[in-house]
């Protein structure tokens, strides 16, 4: 499911939707100015986002499955750091973005 907001700001941040778009333990990505982000909401409730199209092979990480520190690429299971963005098991990286929430709200800055 890919959302785009990318018109609707904040200041010079980028507000991507409401925050109940983004289930406790999953993903989605959002169309950010021509960009593709994947923001996930971890099960402490804290976000984080990262290039939703793995390096590697172009899979949509959105659809990965994570736990507290990484996310796996759905299709060769490559894990990426989603704090830095790293790759635990490659030489590859993912762009990371500051993500917060205001009123309820997915507010991103790039």
């Amino acid at each position: 499911m890919s959302t785009d907001l990318s018109d609707a700001r904040v200041g010079m941040r980028h507000v991507l939707g409401r925050l109940d778009q983004v289930p406790y333990g999953e993903g989605r990505a959002f169309a950010v100015a021509g960009e593709q982000i994947a923001v996930f909401r971890l099960r402490d409730g804290s976000l984080r986002a990262v290039s939703a199209v793995c390096p590697h092979k172009g899979g949509p990480i959105a659809d990965g499955q994570i736990d507290s520190t990484v996310v796996l690429c759905p299709l060769h299971l490559n894990a990426f750091d989603l704090t830095t963005g790293c790759s635990t098991s490659s030489d590859y990286t993912l762009r990371t973005y500051d993500v917060q929430v205001i009123d309820d709200r997915i507010v991103l800055d790039c």
